[in-house]
């Protein structure tokens, strides 16, 4: 068994009380958690699931070669 790494990104949403979860490298997958340690999990969960549909059905696995990076830009308009 191999392990893989991916970058995820957590979006809050405070309206909702929930953590989405996306992955840049797989974005067919989107999930949620109520608090961010539950979003990680079921990022992780989901990640799992993607990757083992795909091995299964003989499809290659996408690779992260350069991790994601976030940053926050101010812009006046």
């Amino acid at each position: 068994m191999r392990a893989y790494r991916y970058t995820i990104i957590l979006y809050p949403n405070p309206e909702e009380g929930v953590y989405t979860v996306r992955v840049p490298a797989l974005p067919g997958i989107v999930t949620q958690g109520r608090t961010i340690e539950e979003a990680i999990a079921m990022g992780k969960e989901a990640i799992g699931l993607y990757l083992e549909s795909l091995l299964a059905d003989g499809e290659p696995v996408p690779v992260e070669t350069e991790p994601t990076q976030a940053i926050i830009v101010e812009v006046a308009a």
